[in-house]
């Protein structure tokens, strides 16, 4: 089992899925997304990881996306700068 280490320190199990629905929110196929999502578990099982940053499994999808598709690779930027900009203001609000 591969673990995703989380920016605030909380570990979650890898799950393909959840790689091809943040592919598919930045406008990549289904077909794309399933392939990415699959090479990026075959990196990880290939080096034989039991656990893997959230921040290199981004860099390994965003490095995926721009070689596919620019215009994906931009949507992804925008939609993580939105997401963590709503988790900022709701922490605040807290």
């Amino acid at each position: 089992m591969v673990y995703v280490i989380k920016r605030d320190g909380r570990k979650e199990e890898f799950s393909v899925e959840k790689v091809v629905v943040s592919c598919l929110k930045a406008g990549a196929t289904l077909e794309k997304a399933r392939k990415i999502a699959y090479i990026i578990q075959g990196r990880i099982y290939e080096k034989d990881l039991s656990e893997i940053t959230a921040k290199e499994l981004t860099k390994q999808i965003l490095e995926l996306l721009k070689k596919e598709n620019e215009e994906w690779y931009k949507n992804w930027l925008t939609y993580d700068r939105a997401v963590k900009r709503r988790k900022t203001e709701e922490e605040l609000k807290e």
